[in-house]
């Protein structure tokens, strides 16, 4: 595993606890996921780079502004930097339209972060995400993908499009570091 360069993270189900139906739209609700403040802190020492690719909807859809994702973001990467972790950068897709290029699963962000950072190599590269769209991002790039969270029953599809699965964050930054 330390081939690996380069980690995309997830936000909603890996990061932060997920609200089913319902978007993240201020810091009151942003809720970390168990032990991922330990986990970003461990992967941080591990990886060259970690970016956190996110769709946010809410916003093309008025639930949220993009004053309130900015202010979830750096709270988020202020408690991280607390924890002893660090982001180096949050890329999000606030179009609705699922054929937008840079909403996951499509893989516009991961062409702006190869813009922003050329050293980034997707075969050097693991996608961690508690969602089909997550998995699918990762293999149409030919990332090492993790799939992680109880959003799906064992035995689904979907673990078989994986390299690997993990209850959380923190049991795959613990097994990867070791």
């Amino acid at each position: 595993m330390k081939k690996y360069k380069y980690l995309f993270l997830d936000r909603d189900g890996v990061i932060n606890v997920e609200r089913p139906g319902d978007y993240v739209k201020n810091t009151s609700e942003f809720v970390f996921e168990k032990d991922s403040l330990k986990a970003v802190e461990l992967l941080s020492q591990a990886f060259d780079y970690i970016f956190v690719v996110t769709n946010q909807r809410g916003v093309g859809r008025n639930v949220m502004s993009l004053s309130d994702l900015e202010h979830v973001h750096n709270y988020m990467l202020h408690e991280i930097e607390k924890a002893g972790g660090n982001i180096t950068r949050v890329y999000f897709c606030t179009d609705p339209d699922t054929s937008a290029v840079n909403r996951k699963p499509n893989i516009g962000m991961a062409f702006q972060i190869q813009r922003d950072y050329p050293e980034v190599d997707f075969a050097r590269s693991i996608m961690v995400g508690n969602s089909k769209s997550d998995i699918e991002f990762g293999n149409k790039l030919g990332m090492f993908t993790i799939l992680v969270g109880d959003k799906y029953k064992k035995g689904t599809k979907i673990y078989e499009s994986v390299n690997a699965y993990y209850e959380n964050l923190y049991k795959f930054a613990v097994n990867f570091t070791k």
